[in-house]
């Protein structure tokens, strides 16, 4: 695996930042952006993980169960000052699906195991 695995790596303390900085860490932004930052964020962590060979169902689940599980912590870390929103968790699924689609084409047009 190697250092195929190290963008996936860098993905995943990438979205610990960003879903459980405090609220008043996160600079302001126009509306909708949060939703935008999420599907990014999760499409990066779907579609590395999947670059990097890691086993496609077992990954993808996991990745579900971990936008379902950081919505409920920002909900009840209440030092975090956030929330938990059901968008966004659905957000980051669209976000799974869009970089399952994108490693889908990137690679080869094969499938991900």
């Amino acid at each position: 695996m190697g250092r195929r695995i190290l963008p996936f790596v860098t993905a995943v303390l990438l979205s610990v930042i960003v879903l459980f900085t405090p609220q008043s860490g996160v600079p302001d932004s126009p509306p909708g952006m949060d939703k935008v930052v999420h599907a990014l964020l999760f499409a990066l962590l779907a579609a590395t993980g999947l670059r990097a060979r890691l086993p496609a169902w077992p990954l993808l689940g996991g990745l579900v169960a971990y936008a379902v599980v950081s919505e409920v912590l920002q909900a009840v870390i209440t030092s975090l000052g956030r929330g938990g929103d059901v968008v966004d968790g659905l957000v980051d699924v669209l976000g799974i699906g869009l970089g399952w689609l994108v490693a889908r084409r990137v690679l080869s047009g094969s499938r991900p195991r």
